[in-house]
């Protein structure tokens, strides 16, 4: 299921921990990787004087340009090229988002990675994704994954995956990607809804009848056919607090979400707020699930 992946990436160490999940699963799966740096945006149609996408800075973009961004990248990402039979190195100008959903469209690619705070290390501190992130993920046809930090990378494959559910028409194709990676790659998998009390005044009873009411109604929206290393967990309390536990408990290596909740347009939503905090907390590369077009 993993033939082609992109890697959105500055050549920043913010991205550093997306570029060793992305080569680390090409290496794995024998998929090809595709590197793709936005070189800055341009100051005016079709100039080729652009502001640097880390420094702000502007730059011309010459074929001298061009060969001082490549051999950077090269010498930065040296020993993860080494790792992979195929690879390919994109660059381009632009604004950075609307590149990187171009080279996905192109490429054809089955998966986005890139950093959550693509390069600017400081929006994140604000406890929200960069807009281009934000712009990526709402708008992708393929699942885009996200790692935040450099301890959320030390990757070794998909062995347990953690699919969270809030029952919303979105994440049927969250479902969709992360039992057909649970089955392709012999994972376990956990169905996870964390049944939102925050704020809320319940007694005990009450809480416990929704959260049976929570685990019969995951029983029949999603349908496992014969997959069996499968387990269905419904936690009260504050919804990201409760998927970062579990994949802590779990010890798992992705998380699988939709990319917002609610019943709202997709060409309008943001991502969640909740899965901006799992993005922010988890300890493991997080998968925002948008369409269902490639899951």
């Amino acid at each position: 299921m993993f033939k082609k992946i992109l890697l959105a990436t500055s050549g920043a160490p913010s991205t550093f921990g997306a570029a060793r999940v992305a080569f680390d699963m090409a290496k794995r799966y024998g998929a090809e990787v595709v590197v793709l740096n936005v070189m800055g945006v341009p100051t005016k149609a079709f100039s080729q004087v652009v502001n640097d996408v880390r420094t702000g800075e502007e730059v011309e973009v010459d074929d001298e340009y061009r060969s001082w961004v490549e051999e950077e990248l090269k010498t930065t990402f040296e020993k993860q090229f080494e790792t992979v039979e195929f690879s390919k190195l994109v660059l381009t100008t632009g604004v950075p988002h609307r590149e990187i959903l171009r080279c996905a469209r192109d490429e054809d690619v089955d998966m986005i990675v890139m950093g959550a705070s693509s390069g600017d290390s400081n929006v994140y501190r604000k406890g929200y994704p960069g807009s281009t992130l934000q712009r990526v993920a709402k708008a992708a046809r393929c699942p885009v994954m996200t790692v935040h930090r450099e301890t959320a990378s030390y990757w070794g494959g998909f062995s347990n995956i953690v699919f969270a559910t809030d029952f919303s028409k979105q994440a049927a194709s969250a479902f969709k990607f992360s039992l057909n990676a649970a089955k392709e790659l012999d994972s376990d998998l956990t169905i996870l809804h964390a049944l939102d009390i925050s704020g809320k005044v319940l007694d005990q009873n009450e809480i416990e009848d929704r959260l049976i009411a929570a685990r019969e109604r995951i029983r029949g929206t999603y349908d496992l056919g014969d997959f069996k290393n499968c387990d269905i967990e419904v936690w009260e309390g504050v919804p990201y607090v409760e998927i970062v536990k579990m994949a802590r408990e779990r010890s798992a290596d992705l998380i699988v979400m939709a990319h917002h909740i609610r019943e709202l347009d997709p060409e309008k939503a943001r991502i969640g707020s909740t899965m901006e905090q799992v993005i922010l907390r988890a300890g493991c590369p997080v998968i925002s699930v948008s369409k269902p077009d490639k899951v």
